[in-house]
């Protein structure tokens, strides 16, 4: 069988850079939503990668990079506390992961199913996909997320609808690995939109050095900032365990058993937290990624370790970073409007793959209140000085669910489920 582990250094080093051209598109486009530095997120992303490969004996051919079920948060508690102190929390976040490779270490599997089964899980990623519903359709219209108008409503709209339709383009109907990459389909055409209307600003590109160190940020650690990012973490941990599977899958092998649950859940908690030292976004495994592996077949983790130094020496070239950062609102916008509106198609899909039935009454409560918490802005706490903090938003929405699952009498169904069911 070809598998690629018998392959030539030239050609890892070849699917290597094809690897870190699918994950590209979303890995620097969640930067640019949450304003951190794209050539960061790069090196975060490989550096992410290397060390989960350390981790797990470079057993698994898996890519880690920018998680965008930290936008939310990242946005709101830069806002609120500052990009220091949001970059503690995503520090701490990271050792959420390891605390879950720890229990799975000594519990087993069963600790997860019973934490975070479907209706748990369901209804915190739909929160975080339509949580971020009204900023999509903002930058779509030329607004900033606030609704502070940055260009012309026409001219936004020339733009973000194209790059849209491109993307939906590319995801349907692309063939080959193009299928894979339709958010850098949507971006190129996009930007070139954007040129057209002369809405790019090119003096900082020719300003920016050829070679330039990344701006990384040192984290500080506020205990209001911390405890508002560590209950995201709960929905990427859950989208790293199906990420870890799916792999498997496609490969062949049970990395769950081998190198183990706890030591890929561990991994990704040690990238996570070196992308918060660095000033990085949270890092998790992409699926676009796994696609590329099961197209083309090539298995060999040695590739993700080129993808990761592709990554880390992008991240040095300045005028590559502030061509990033020149992309206009109405770009993002446009492609947003998709993603977003997928992350919660996927969480949709989760309680509809798994049956939760939500005429039981258990069930109905867990994924309204979830919804309603997580969208609708409900804060619990104190929000009326600058100094004041209270739980709100996805993290508040994910601290419910987990507890009235918890609470709620009927949550030992996870018992009569296995863990490769609940998350295939």
């Amino acid at each position: 069988m070809q598998d690629g582990f018998n392959d030539p250094l030239w050609r890892q080093v070849v699917s290597g850079a094809q690897m870190l051209f699918v994950a590209f598109g979303a890995l620097v486009l969640m930067p640019l939503i949450t304003g951190l530095d794209p050539n960061v997120a790069l090196f975060t992303a490989g550096i992410g990668t290397l060390l989960f490969q350390l981790v797990t004996g470079r057993q698994v051919p898996v890519f880690l990079a920018s998680s965008f079920a930290f936008i939310t948060p990242i946005i709101l508690a830069k806002g609120q506390f500052g990009l220091a102190e949001t970059m503690g929390g995503v520090m701490a976040a990271g050792f959420v992961y390891t605390f879950m490779g720890l229990m799975v270490k000594i519990k087993g599997t069963g600790f997860i199913d019973r934490m975070l089964p479907p209706v748990v899980i369901g209804p915190v990623i739909i929160s975080i996909g339509l949580a971020m519903a009204p900023i999509a359709a903002n930058m779509a219209m030329g607004k900033a997320g606030d609704g502070s108008v940055l260009l012309p409503y026409k001219t936004a709209m020339l733009i973000s609808m194209p790059a849209l339709l491109t993307t939906l383009i590319v995801a349907v109907f692309g063939k080959g690995i193009f299928r894979l990459v339709p958010i850098i389909a949507g971006v190129l055409v996009g930007f070139a939109l954007s040129f057209a209307f002369g809405v790019v600003d090119t003096a900082k590109i020719a300003a920016a050095p050829w070679l330039e160190l990344p701006n990384f940020t040192a984290p500080a650690f506020n205990w209001q900032a911390i405890l508002f990012i560590v209950p995201v973490a709960l929905a990427p941990a859950i989208e790293h365990i199906g990420g870890v599977i799916a792999v498997g899958s496609v490969t062949g092998r049970d990395y769950l058993k081998k190198p183990g649950l706890h030591r890929t859940l561990l991994g990704d908690g040690l990238a996570t937290t070196a992308a918060g030292l660095f000033g990085g976004p949270p890092n998790t495994t992409y699926a676009e990624v796994t696609g590329a592996v099961m197209l083309t077949k090539n298995y060999n983790p040695k590739i993700m370790t080129w993808a990761a130094i592709f990554a880390i020496t992008l991240a040095f070239i300045g005028k590559f970073g502030a061509l990033l950062q020149s992309i206009p609102v109405p770009v993002m916008g446009g492609i947003l409007c998709l993603l977003f509106g997928s992350i919660a198609a996927v969480g949709m899909n989760t309680m509809i793959r798994h049956k939760v039935d939500l005429a039981e009454a258990r069930n109905l409560v867990i994924v309204s209140v979830t919804l309603v918490f997580g969208i609708g802005g409900v804060l619990v706490g104190s929000g009326d000085g600058p100094d004041d903090w209270g739980l709100k938003g996805i993290a508040l929405c994910a601290v419910v669910a987990i507890a009235l699952n918890l609470i709620l009498p009927g949550n030992d169904s996870w018992k009569h489920k296995k863990l490769d069911d609940q998350v295939s």
